[in-house]
């Protein structure tokens, strides 16, 4: 059975000599993907060989995290890992809230205005700062730049693989 991943960090480089991992985080939920007894695995995504992880312990520095993996207590223990990805199994999913998403759930989206209006698909996500921005490319022309605010986004139906928005004034 081919198993379906959520990246949560990469491993970039060994801290000190006790065996300690610098990581830098792809997760919303660093506190508890990287929290004491939280399960991951170590990917090599060139090659596809995994290795299953407990995490003793973790700390966050200047938006790395510092994390020390239970059994591994020297540098040359996790030496071999630089590099390789931290993953989740999908069915690990953190629920979220009322009207948020997982960016996999909104790339592939279709995108009508509430006018009937055919926009495009949702190939992208831009995060720049006060609002997420979605890139929407259409089957011809230029690619339009959604921002992922109320005024805007009316509807999100992910079962359906739909999103309903309302074209502000010079959006386009």
């Amino acid at each position: 059975m081919n198993q379906q991943w959520l990246s949560v960090g990469k491993l970039v480089n060994t801290h000190g000599i006790r065996g300690e991992v610098k990581v830098i985080s792809q997760t919303d939920f660093p506190e508890e993907r990287f929290a004491p007894k939280s399960k991951l695995t170590l990917l090599n995504e060139e090659n596809g060989q995994q290795l299953d992880v407990e995490v003793q312990s973790a700390r966050e520095h200047k938006g790395m995290y510092f994390l020390k993996l239970k059994g591994y207590d020297n540098i040359n223990d996790v030496e071999k890992y630089k590099g390789w990805a931290l993953k989740v199994p999908k069915e690990d999913m953190v629920e979220l809230e009322e009207g948020e998403y997982y960016h996999h759930q909104i790339i592939g989206c279709a995108v009508v205005t509430d006018e009937g209006a055919d926009l495009g698909v949702i190939t992208e996500i831009l995060v720049p700062g006060a609002n997420d921005v979605w890139v929407v490319q259409p089957k011809k022309g230029k690619q339009v730049l959604i921002p992922v605010i109320d005024e805007v986004v009316l509807d999100v139906d992910v079962p359906n693989k739909t999103v309903k928005v309302h074209l502000m004034e010079g959006l386009i």
